[in-house]
This record gives C-alpha cells, sequence and structure tokens, in this order.
C-alpha cells in the first residue's frame, strides 16, 4: 500500500481565488450573523413584547432548531436540484422572514418566525459546504474550509457591535432590516458570481424513498458518523465558552464590558489563526493526521484549563492563557473532520453536509446549556469544555482508524471525481 493519499486522476489543481473565499465564507456565516447580530437586543425584546427572559431567549434557541432541520430537509434537495435554486429560495425566504421579524407584534410570533429564519438561511451553510466537496477533495478542500474559518470567525466578532450600534440608533427591529440587507446582497453576489457547481449527471433522485434511504445509509457508517459528529463537539466548546465567558470574566473577575470584550476578540484571533496554520500544515501533513494531533493537545490544553480555574493558579490571566491555547487548537479539528467525513461522499455532498450541520447545531445545543446548569462559573465552563475535548478523542478513538497504525491513510482517500473550476 502506498504511504500516500490517493489522488483523484481528474481533479486539477487550481487555488481558488480571495472572492471565492470570501463569497462562501459569508454564505457559511449568514446563521452566526443572523443569530449574533440579534444578541445585543434581548433585552430590548423583551421590554418591547413584554416576554419573559426564557421566552426571549428561546428565539435564539428556536432559530438553531430551525437551522438543524433545515439542514437535513435542504441538504438532500440541493442534491436533487443542483446548488444554486435552494441557496437563493432559501436566502430569499430569509430575507421575507427577516422583514416579518421586524413586524412581529408578540414574542410567540417572533419565535415562530425565528425558527423558520433559521430553517431557511440553513441553506447558505449547507450549501456552501457541499459546493467545496463539489470542487475540491482531500488537502485542497481542507485549506479552503481553514480559509473560510477566517471569514466565519471574524464576521461574529464584528455581528453583536453592529447589530448593538444598529439597534441603539434606531431599535431592535431595525436589526432584522439589516439581515434582511444582507440577505439581498448574498442573492446578487450568489446570482452573479456563483454557477451551479452540481451538473446534471450527478443529482439524485428526490422522491422521499431516495432521501430517506441516503440519510439511512449515512447513518449505519460509523465512520462517517464519528467524524460527523465532531464538528459539532467543537461548536459545543465554543459554545460553552460563549455562554459562560461573559458571566466568569464580568461577575466572577470583574473586568469591565470593554475589557471583556477585548478577551473575546483575543480568543477568536486564537480560533482565526489556527485555522490559517490548518491550511498552511495540510499542504505537506494529511488531515487525519492534523486532526489526530489536534484533538489530543486540545484535550490536555483542556485538562490545563481545569487546573487551572479549579486553583485559581495565575488569576484572570492564567485563565486566560490556557483559554486561549484551547480554543486556539479548535481551529485546526472541523475543517480536518468534514473533510474526512465528505470526501466519499461527493455523490451525495448536499445530504452529507446537512447531516454534519444538523449534528453541530444538535450537538452544541445540548452541550453548551450545561455550563449554566453545573453553576455558571469558571470551573463549570472549563469542565464542560473538557468533556467535549474528551469525547473529541474517544470518538476518533472508537470509530475511526485514525490512532491505529496506518489508520490515517484509510481516512485520506475518497473518490475519483471530476472537478469544476471556479470563477477567477
Amino acid at each position: 500500500m502506498s504511504s500516500t493519499p490517493a489522488q483523484p486522476a481528474q481533479t486539477p489543481r487550481y487555488k481558488p481565488g480571495i472572492k471565492y473565499i470570501l463569497m462562501l465564507g459569508a454564505l457559511a456565516a449568514l446563521p452566526a450573523i443572523t443569530t449574533d447580530m440579534y444578541l445585543p437586543s434581548l433585552p430590548a425584546v423583551a421590554e418591547d413584547l413584554r416576554a419573559s427572559q426564557a421566552a426571549v431567549q428561546f428565539t435564539l434557541s428556536g432559530m438553531l432548531l430551525g437551522g438543524g432541520v433545515g439542514q437535513l430537509v435542504i441538504g438532500p434537495l440541493s442534491d436533487r436540484f443542483g446548488r444554486r435554486k435552494p441557496l437563493i429560495v432559501g436566502i430569499l425566504l430569509h430575507v421575507v422572514i427577516s422583514v416579518l421579524c421586524s413586524i412581529a407584534g408578540d414574542i410567540g410570533t417572533l419565535i415562530a418566525l425565528r425558527v423558520l429564519q433559521g430553517f431557511f438561511n440553513a441553506a447558505a451553510s449547507v450549501v456552501a459546504i457541499a459546493v467545496i466537496r463539489d470542487r475540491f477533495v482531500g488537502s485542497d478542500a481542507a485549506r479552503l474550509l481553514s480559509r473560510l474559518m477566517l471569514v466565519i470567525g471574524v464576521a461574529p466578532l464584528f455581528a453583536p457591535t453592529v447589530g448593538q450600534a444598529i439597534a441603539g440608533l434606531w431599535e431592535w427591529r431595525a436589526v432584522f432590516y439589516a439581515l434582511a440587507l444582507i440577505g439581498l446582497v448574498l442573492v446578487a453576489i450568489v446570482w452573479r458570481w456563483m454557477p451551479e457547481t452540481l451538473p446534471e449527471e450527478r443529482r439524485r433522485p428526490g422522491h422521499v424513498r431516495h432521501i430517506a434511504g441516503g440519510y439511512w445509509h449515512l447513518f449505519r457508517n460509523v465512520r462517517f458518523m464519528s467524524l460527523a459528529v465532531i464538528p459539532g463537539l467543537g461548536l459545543g466548546v465554543i459554545m460553552s465558552y460563549v455562554v459562560g465567558s461573559p458571566f466568569v470574566f464580568q461577575d466572577e473577575y470583574g473586568l469591565s464590558q470593554t475589557q471583556f470584550a477585548l478577551v473575546f476578540a483575543l480568543n477568536g484571533v486564537a480560533l482565526v489563526a489556527s485555522a490559517q496554520l490548518n491550511a498552511a500544515l495540510v499542504r505537506k501533513v494529511s488531515s487525519a493526521r492534523l486532526l489526530r494531533a489536534a484533538a489530543v493537545v486540545q484535550l490536555v490544553f483542556a485538562l490545563v484549563l481545569v487546573a487551572v480555574a479549579a486553583s485559581g493558579f495565575g488569576g484572570v490571566l492564567g485563565l486566560m492563557v490556557a483559554l486561549w491555547l484551547v480554543l486556539g487548537t479548535q481551529g485546526m479539528i472541523p475543517a480536518n473532520a468534514s473533510v474526512l467525513a465528505l470526501n466519499t461522499y461527493g455523490h451525495m455532498a448536499g445530504t452529507a453536509a446537512a447531516v454534519i450541520g444538523a449534528l453541530q447545531s444538535g450537538v452544541a445545543g445540548v452541550v453548551s446549556p450545561l455550563v449554566g446548569v453545573l453553576g455558571g462559573n469558571s470551573v463549570s465552563m472549563a469542565v464542560v469544555m473538557l468533556g467535549a475535548c474528551t469525547l473529541t478523542v474517544v470518538v476518533l478513538l472508537l470509530g475511526t482508524p485514525v490512532f491505529r497504525r496506518g489508520g490515517w491513510m484509510r481516512l485520506d482517500t475518497y473518490e475519483q471525481v471530476e472537478a469544476v473550476r471556479p470563477p477567477k
């Protein structure tokens, strides 16, 4: 057996342009932007609609729920009808629902609309990943996904600030007008610059039996499901930090809002930097090897984080450094796991990407609330993050051959497909 991964003979090597990366990154980041721009408006929504805090928070979790279901529906549709049609229809409906959210008169209506908004703008993220698999394989796909992390990672850092500025100048309803405008811009960009990447001959039948059969095939594949759940565990790590860090740094350690914003930005830089490091490393090191190393190193850093949080060693600076290391390693895990999961499913990339996306929403939605359940302090945040990191290593160990001798070579094989050159 050769010591290097098999390369598809028909796939030409080329480098995607910055416009292409920004376009796919913006699409993949749309659900996160839709969530994060709205975050600062939660107190105003509660006051204006006379709703409880729990009800208002469900406008966030409801959108995640809608997004998870939406990916499972829209993914197979993109395998049947091509990428452009479901994408454009999904974003246009996101625009319409954003406008309806801006005129919602009660919290129940807003919750229902947010669930629908999550359902339809899931088209942007699931199609973006499917398009990558249509055109790229192996290290090329891993590099592109890592580059997307730059856009996906930076956008949510600025989205709350932009949302707060819009709500401050006008009111919370204006945030949804801004989200509608973003959707219209994305539709124009897709219409002008993104050609269809799934030719007619590679499309799958779209009736229920074939869709269910595709999902059943994926769910029965232990290796695929093991790799597909890892990005969800990774998002669980990130969301545990996101939901816990405001209380940890401001209430427990006494940081001001400005200081916390700086800490949040620095940790965002860690995610982006490690993703770019991964993009450089996959040129020389296989995705499977990088995933294995990053998962183990992150587990060690998570153990250090728990020790620092429990002992108070180094104070707030010690906690910041430990968090930076854990989150920094995270940037090297989702892209490699996603590429390895999709390697042999180019013929049903939309369906496979939908499973990965739905697991991300579902697993993160289950993991992150545990921080509050366990106490909402630094120790509970660190323990939940450690738990997700531990599960990542266990899943890799039991569900994939990555820790076995030569196992990385079996993960780095993929079907031979003809790639479509992206626009310049």
